[in-house]
């Protein structure tokens, strides 16, 4: 049994991570700034951001292993410093303290975005395809790609630490609305005519847990892992979301040119409002990218092997209704609210 450390263990996929470890007997510590959920007996919550490097350094006594996920999730936040501070700080913060305490071995949680090519060219993206800084769409991708070569830098100076690049995790439970499922609400509520072509790698977040672990057990230091599932076709994506939930999407795309300056304006009008836009600049150009992942690395040298997405995706698809849509009195029906959120820093998966 181990003794490891989860910071972000109160995210969509840090609580995932947090229920693996104590369900094959880690004692499991986790730092956050969130409210905690419910936990497994015997997981012990410590209310400390990752920017305090005496608060993490505490909560790395006696640790075996750490795992990185905290980080914003979301495209968009009312403060583009914060992108910065959370996702490159913070890093910076976490891996510094761990090397100094002498943590035994660290999993760092990155993201597949960093890796798209700046133009489809129709092949999968493998963990070899990296992109210089000036190359990244916006604030969150160059966050998390300095964030990521933090940790390489900590790694090639001798650390014993391995990188993860989940795709698209989805599954019910996202109770902060990250971008996945931020994107089904607003299909489902109907709240646009239009989608646009692209693709996505969906992973059921139970895998991606499950692939963070085995990359903490097997993975070779200074390496990254892509953590993905199944490469979807959103146009496919829809047609499940349709036959699954009876309600109609969209049939008509909107061209790429379009998309990016309705992105462009919601991000203007978000200066004003402090309201996340439907979609942003950065969402747009990295949906414009989209290209099929490959994760025959991680299946090769950690035993991953995630399952089919669709399962995940129905289990979200009701969850969102079910716990997000109350009925309206007048006719019955249950309606999807705006999932949009107000100012400031929401999450750190």
């Amino acid at each position: 049994m181990a003794k490891v450390l989860v910071t972000g263990g109160c995210g969509f996929v840090g609580r995932h991570l947090v229920e693996e470890l104590a369900r094959r007997g880690d004692e499991v510590r986790v730092i956050d700034i969130c409210e905690p959920p419910r936990f497994a007996d015997g997981v012990e919550y410590r209310r400390t951001s990752i920017l305090d490097p005496a608060g993490v350094e505490d909560a790395l006594d006696g640790i075996d292993r750490l795992y990185h996920i905290a980080g914003i999730a979301h495209l968009w936040t009312s403060k583009r410093k914060n992108f910065d501070d959370i996702n490159r700080r913070g890093a910076e913060t976490v891996i510094g303290a761990a090397i100094r305490k002498g943590t035994p071995r660290i999993v760092h949680c990155s993201t597949e975005s960093i890796l798209l090519p700046r133009r489809r060219n129709g092949h999968a993206v493998s963990e070899d395809h990296v992109l210089p800084l000036k190359d990244l769409p916006g604030p969150y991708t160059r966050s998390k790609y300095l964030g990521e070569q933090a940790a390489l830098q900590a790694a090639r100076a001798g650390a014993d630490l391995v990188v993860v690049n989940p795709t698209v995790p989805v599954g019910a439970g996202d109770a902060n609305m990250t971008p996945p499922a931020m994107m089904m609400a607003l299909f489902l509520k109907g709240g646009t005519p239009f989608f646009l072509d692209c693709m996505l790698n969906l992973v059921d977040v139970r895998d991606v847990a499950q692939g963070i672990v085995l990359a903490g057990d097997k993975g070779r230091a200074g390496e990254r892992y892509i953590l993905g599932g199944e490469n979807v076709a959103l146009r496919e994506l829809l047609k499940l979301l349709e036959r699954e939930s009876g309600r109609k999407m969209p049939k008509r795309t909107i061209p790429g040119s379009i998309a990016l300056t309705a992105g462009i304006v919601g991000d203007l009008i978000s200066r004003v409002t402090k309201k996340e836009p439907p979609a942003t600049r950065e969402g747009v150009l990295l949906a414009l990218r989209s290209a099929p992942f490959d994760s025959s690395k991680a299946r090769r040298e950690l035993g991953y092997e995630p399952r089919p997405v669709e399962e995940a995706l129905r289990e979200e698809m009701a969850w969102l209704i079910d716990r997000h849509a109350p009925t309206n009195k007048s006719d019955g029906k249950r309606e999807l609210p705006s999932f949009r959120h107000e100012a400031g820093v929401k999450s750190q998966n």
